[in-house]
């Protein structure tokens, strides 16, 4: 007969896979509700601006929630400043990149595109930091980017050109999310996820008003109220929400488990820009959807060992496959 522990463990198990996956499908209703936002004539600028706006609030209070629970160290002049520099690449221009793109793709190709920042991140450290990939990591890094070309053919079909323009800013966005996550490693045990978080969205709120006030100061007050309901939702339920559930599941279950619900972003994105946005589903987009979540599948499996020995060292913060905000 199982113990209470043991039923207690399961549940915490299973409850922590439900909430990574369902954190991981709310995250990726954002490129949805950017698109619809699109269609009311809104542009990029206003809609990060009123995300962060919005969701700026939230973050702090989760921030006060915490700060009653767990006594936090003082911050010195050079985290403040690692922190606005973390948070404008992997708040603020990740953002704003990700939005310009999804106005020349589907979201299918986006989260897709998104999907292979785990792949940038070895990239990075492999040139640039000179760490070593396994064999198994370049045939997976391989069918990875595959399977991205697959998914580009079926956009490019229908949009042309500009669906070239928009993949670039959208691997733009998540190479900048990419160097986010590589430079929050060491900060992330000086100052917490919470913090870094919350800090970091300040920042990038801060750089958003700065943003909207050079290109258009009333564009904020001036929008149909479907505009202001979708940023609404697009702030609480698909930034804030998921992330709490992403960090709730990381503690139960750990990151590596995290990341393969992740898996449930792409399929869920490609179903819900088919039922809300009637964006066609092929086959062709299906087989290489199957390729980027298998190379991922394999990069998590291949460094779950490695990861399972730091459960908290970064990947608090890898929340989209994952990412709170882009």
């Amino acid at each position: 007969m199982q113990s209470a522990s043991g039923i207690l463990q399961h549940r915490r198990y299973v409850y922590g896979l439900l909430m990574a996956g369902l954190g991981s499908v709310l995250f990726s209703g954002k490129a949805i509700l950017i698109k619809l936002a699109f269609g009311y004539g809104a542009n990029a600028e206003t809609l990060i601006a009123l995300r962060m706006l919005m969701a700026l609030p939230l973050f702090w209070g989760i921030y006060w929630w915490q700060a009653r629970r767990q006594a936090m160290s003082p911050l010195t002049w050079r985290d403040q400043v690692r922190i606005f520099a973390l948070g404008f690449m992997g708040y603020f221009l990740s953002s704003y990149l990700d939005f310009l793109g999804l106005q020349y793709i589907s979201v299918g190709l986006e989260r897709i595109v998104l999907y292979l920042t785990p792949t940038i991140v070895l990239l990075i450290s492999y040139f640039v930091l000179n760490k070593s990939i396994s064999r198994l990591q370049w045939y997976a890094l391989v069918v990875g980017y595959l399977g991205v070309i697959v998914v580009f053919i079926q956009d490019a079909s229908s949009t042309g050109s500009l669906a070239v323009l928009g993949m670039l800013l959208v691997f733009a966005s998540a190479c900048s999310y990419a160097i986010y996550m590589i430079g929050s490693g060491e900060m992330v045990k000086r100052v917490g996820s919470v913090r870094l978080v919350v800090y970091a969205s300040s920042a990038s709120a801060l750089l958003s008003v700065v943003q909207i006030l050079i290109y258009d100061p009333a564009a904020v007050f001036v929008q149909v109220h479907q505009i202001y309901w979708l940023s609404l939702l697009n702030a609480s339920l698909c930034t804030v929400i998921p992330m709490l559930l992403i960090m709730i599941a990381i503690n139960r279950i750990g990151s590596p488990l995290v990341a393969q619900a992740g898996i449930l972003g792409p399929v869920s994105t490609l179903f819900m820009g088919w039922i809300v946005l009637s964006e066609p589903i092929t086959w062709i987009q299906v087989g290489g959807m199957s390729l980027v979540m298998g190379a991922m599948w394999l990069l998590v499996r291949n460094n779950a060992p490695e990861k399972q020995k730091g459960l908290n060292s970064t990947k608090p913060l890898d929340l989209e496959g994952s990412d709170p905000l882009t």
